[in-house]
């Protein structure tokens, strides 16, 4: 075949939709659907992404050799009538529903594919839910050969997965199948503590620091039962899942001894105990199907995927250890990643292409893989709506940056492509001074609108990071947590943790971003794949001697992270940020005349 292939990579009809495209085993593009459509996790079939993969090649519908979809509905359809007809057989009616919701949305691919995309007449390939993630983890990953794991809540029928990958070939070697999934665990917890489902694990890692793991032993004992090979059972009983009703039955909540917590009630030290003890137990798991996958693959190199991947604690604790020697994370692990997996799966299977890897440098360019916009097209419409603005030379931003940075200001970056993937790693991001004492609660509570306990994530350049965190590998999408280094503790802190009222303790020299275990999420930063951020962290360096600065993302609770130009000007104009930059433009709050605002903003924010 002369041509290079072309495969475009879809993930639908669960959360977070996404669109891919691959060409010849390179990614061109990849980006959520819901950057587009400002609905979070928006599940709908991607049209907007897939519109945009196709604009950026030049490319159209007729041109796609294949189409990839990252799972299989026919098993997820078989998945569905067994569960049903097992755990509630009675409510007829009900169970109906659900198979019929599920045949109008996901069975008939075929069918919405042609609908979607008439000009279409290539191969239409499905993979299955584990295989997609595994591919995604492995073909992009620096890795010729290495173990695979895939943990998740579930895919057709696996939970947990281990595979072995060698150059272009992936083979899944054991799994553990559904209703016995971690992911589900972790992830009726986090209803249980009130927060959402598939988008507030997260919020159960941030708060599990604050209490302590006494609980651990009640979860092991009633709940789930972990095996030396990383395997588990959960207890059914406590769990209301299997119907798709609830997370968890009542009595999950009488063994506790406590109902679920309302979602924006007060955070309890029960809660934090509760956290604690599911974050310690996942933890335990997670060490031991690494251990397993290491004895049966022989690799200590691991590339890992799937929604429990994204738990940074776990991976700083792996590495960590002595379990493995190298570890590489998918850095859009949900399903957004599934349909990068599916793409690079049909390139491999179908094409007969080799994959090389030189062992250091994945293929992941950084994860900037979705629009950018031109200084002409932000231009445009900073004049449309009267904005006042300076333009700026490119030399002359980063000191230009840094005055305001140093000077308490925070900053909304709008620049380059768009991260693929939860994380901001610098191209939509909010930034701000990690010396501040302040700046943890100004940004949670006047620009995020979030939980005054949440953490945020330091950005550091690669080259200085040994010295400000005890980290020994390079972090470039935020998926590892590291200690800050002693050197940079307050002298006499004590790790006196005090429960949730120790919020706001300095407890290093760069307090905004340090939790309250003295732990950080780690962005490290290099010149080949973040040069701009990169020259911002130099020049912040030289005027303050500190190469660490915050970074979070750019929306605020409750919205995607921004997309276009329009949705970063409305976020900045409807928070307390101080400056916004796009591309080469600086915007000063203090010198807009309230324009995009809405009186509403706030008020409608979800908490999730």
């Amino acid at each position: 075949m002369n041509k290079k292939p072309l495969v475009l990579g879809i993930s639908a009809f669960f959360h977070d939709s996404a669109a891919v495209l691959v060409e010849d085993g390179e990614i061109i593009s990849a980006v959520q659907e819901e950057r587009f459509t400002r609905t979070k996790f928006d599940s709908s079939f991607p049209v907007n992404a897939i519109n945009f993969c196709f604009e950026q090649r030049g490319v159209g519908a007729a041109e796609i050799d294949t189409i990839a979809f990252y799972d299989e509905p026919q098993l997820k359809l078989d998945r569905l009538i067994e569960t049903l007809t097992a755990f509630a057989p009675l409510r007829v009616k009900a169970n109906a529903g659900k198979v019929r919701d599920f045949l109008a949305r996901k069975y008939f691919l075929e069918e919405i594919i042609a609908t979607k995309l008439p000009a279409f007449k290539g191969e239409i390939f499905v993979s299955r839910h584990h295989l997609s993630h595994a591919a995604s983890a492995f073909y992009p990953s620096p890795f010729e050969k290495a173990a695979i794991i895939v943990v998740d809540a579930m895919g057709e029928w696996s939970c947990s997965s281990i595979g072995l990958g060698e150059g272009a070939k992936i083979e899944l070697l054991k799994e553990q199948r559904f209703p016995h999934s971690v992911g589900l665990l972790y992830s009726a917890f986090t209803q249980f503590l009130g927060f959402k489902v598939n988008s507030g694990e997260y919020k159960v890692m941030g708060l599990a620091p604050y209490g302590t793991p006494k609980y651990a032993n009640l979860i092991k004992d009633k709940l789930v039962e972990i095996n030396d090979d990383g395997s588990i059972k959960l207890n059914t009983e406590y769990f209301d899942f299997m119907t798709g009703r609830r997370m968890i039955s009542r009595n999950f909540q009488r063994l506790f001894n406590a109902p679920e917590r309302r979602p924006e009630g007060p955070l309890t030290e029960r809660d934090a105990d509760v956290a604690s003890s599911i974050q310690k137990v996942v933890e335990e798991i997670m060490g031991k199907i690494v251990r397993q996958a290491v004895r049966l693959t022989g690799q200590k190199k691991v590339a890992m995927a799937g929604g429990v991947a994204l738990n940074c604690v776990v991976n700083g604790k792996l590495l960590k250890s002595d379990i493995v020697e190298d570890l590489w994370i998918q850095p859009a692990a949900g399903d957004a990643g599934g349909a990068l997996g599916a793409a690079l799966l049909a390139h491999y299977n179908l094409f007969g292409r080799e994959r090389k890897a030189d062992g250091k440098n994945d293929s992941q360019k950084g994860s900037f893989l979705g629009p950018a916009f031109s200084g002409e097209t932000i231009k445009k419409i900073l004049d449309l709506h009267g904005f006042v603005y300076d333009e700026v030379g490119e030399s002359e931003l980063p000191a230009r940056l840094c005055n305001l940075i140093a000077g308490g200001k925070v900053i909304g970056i709008f620049q380059g492509k768009m991260e693929f993937g939860p994380r901001a790693l610098g191209a939509r991001s909010i930034i701000g001074d990690a010396r501040d004492p302040d700046m943890q609660k100004k940004m949670n509570l006047k620009i995020k609108y979030r939980e005054s306990f949440r953490p945020f994530a330091p950005v550091v350049l690669a080259e200085e990071a040994a010295e400000w965190f005890e980290i020994k590998t390079e972090s470039p999408y935020m998926l590892i947590t590291a200690q800050v280094a002693a050197a940079k503790l307050v002298p006499g802190y004590d790790n006196d943790r005090s429960g949730i009222g120790s919020i706001n303790k300095v407890r290093s020299i760069i307090p905004a971003v340090t939790h309250v275990d003295c732990s950080a999420r780690v962005q490290t930063v290099d010149r080949q794949r973040g040069p701009y951020l990169h020259r911002l962290l130099e020049a912040f360096k030289g005027k303050t001697g500190c190469p660490v600065m915050v970074n979070t993302s750019f929306n605020v609770r409750g919205e995607p992270i921004v997309g276009a130009p329009i949705d970063a000007l409305r976020c900045f104009m409807n928070t307390e940020m101080d400056y916004l930059v796009l591309e080469r433009f600086i915007l000063d709050k203090q010198k807009q005349k309230k324009q995009l605002i809405e009186s509403e903003f706030k008020a409608g924010l979800s908490f999730d």
